[in-house]
């Protein structure tokens, strides 16, 4: 305990001494990178630093006429790890930006390291709406929980699925977009037959598929995390819900882009809403699927995207304030902007620093021998419902 207050003590002087330093003092600007590259988590942690290292390779290692270095930390996924590292990456890097963050408590933990050094903080994966408030320093380029959700709920009423299960991962991010879901069903006119909660850990979606399957609704709205997603669908397809009727619905981790080939046959037809598919059809996308290809032999999914966009903003910012590298400027530059990304066109809301983006409707099919969430239906500029004022 008492090294632990040293180090903490230390830190904080430490803390003071460097936001003592003059923003400009500093001609390389460091972005601390901070993700899950081992453990449970390590395929966001992979997905979000090749979505980085394609805007580089794209756009260049230099911003307002400094030369950008990116210096990556593995957390683990866990969020003690998260704080000190990020605490590390302030005091004995020097770091400008902090970024990443692949799940809610690994972003919640860093709160109060940006509440006293006052340095922004781009959240790349993280959804959950209650993250945004704990930091004036925070900014997000993934996206908010329900903004996925709320488009799937009108959508569904619109094609006559008025009665509906939901089924999501019992955490944060699903009790998110479970009311997010619902509220906007309800308020559509569609009715809620039961709602379903599966444990995060070690997951066994048979005996909940079979509550689905008994309610007998039109349709069961799903949210899963991506990893998870292919058992899901495989038990989907055992317990016979599709020969039953019930149309499947989700957010767009359940066909997560980087998985989809592997679910197979069972995925084609799902219908999901999400703000990402590498189906895209844009020529921003275009040149970043085949970035991230040729350099890391992979298809990029949601997770990449965030962090490019963390990197668009990054260099955004710096040119807006000439290269000054003060936190509150930075944060201040970020708010508002607007530009065209891979995924379409976005911006940063200027009141809750959250992302504003289109949603799309997009079904699973095979184009060219994959599979591809295939977009056919677009809600634009959806908020956070949670955040949005």
């Amino acid at each position: 305990m008492l090294k632990r207050r040293s180090f903490m003590a230390a830190a904080g002087v430490a803390l003071g001494c460097l936001m003592a330093l003059p923003a400009q003092a500093q001609e390389a600007v460091k972005i601390g990178l901070v993700l899950p590259m081992t453990g449970p988590f390590a395929s966001t942690g992979r997905q979000v630093e090749a979505g980085v290292r394609a805007y580089m390779a794209l756009n260049g290692d230099e911003a307002a006429g400094k030369k950008i270095e990116i210096v990556l930390r593995d957390d683990a996924g866990t969020a003690d790890q998260t704080r000190r590292i990020a605490q590390e990456l302030v005091v004995n890097e020097g770091v400008s930006i902090l970024m990443g963050f692949g799940l809610t408590p690994l972003a919640m933990s860093v709160a109060p390291v940006l509440n006293q050094a006052k340095i922004p903080a781009i959240i790349t994966s993280a959804t959950t709406s209650a993250i945004m408030p704990q930091s004036e320093y925070f900014v997000r380029t993934s996206m908010g929980g329900p903004q996925s959700a709320v488009p799937v709920a009108t959508w569904a009423v619109e094609n006559d699925l008025k009665r509906v299960v939901t089924l999501v991962t019992d955490y944060g991010p699903g009790h998110d977009i479970e009311k997010g879901f619902v509220d906007q069903f309800k308020k559509d006119g569609g009715e809620i037959v039961e709602s379903v909660r599966v444990p995060l850990q070690n997951p066994d979606f048979a005996p909940f598929l079979q509550r689905v399957r008994d309610a007998k609704p039109d349709a069961v709205f799903v949210f899963v995390p991506s990893g998870v997603g292919s058992l899901f669908m495989k038990q989907f397809v055992e317990r016979g819900l599709a020969d039953a009727g019930i149309k499947l619905i989700a957010t767009g981790d359940v066909t997560d882009d980087d998985l989809l080939n592997g679910i197979g046959d069972a995925a084609k037809g799902v219908i999901t809403g999400h703000f990402y598919s590498a189906n895209h059809d844009s020529p921003e996308n275009k040149a970043f699927v085949e970035q991230v290809r040729k350099t890391n032999n992979m298809r990029p999914n949601f997770m990449s995207v965030g962090g490019y966009d963390a990197m668009h903003l990054a260099y955004a910012a710096l040119e807006k304030t000439g290269g000054d590298t003060d936190g509150t400027k930075l944060i201040e530059a970020m708010k508002g902007m607007e530009w065209t990304s891979p995924r379409g066109p976005i911006m940063i809301d200027p009141e809750t620093r959250d992302i504003v983006q289109d949603i799309y409707i997009r079904e699973v099919k095979e184009v060219d021998g994959e599979l591809y969430n295939v977009e056919f239906t677009k809600y634009e500029k959806i908020r956070d419902p949670n955040t949005a004022k």
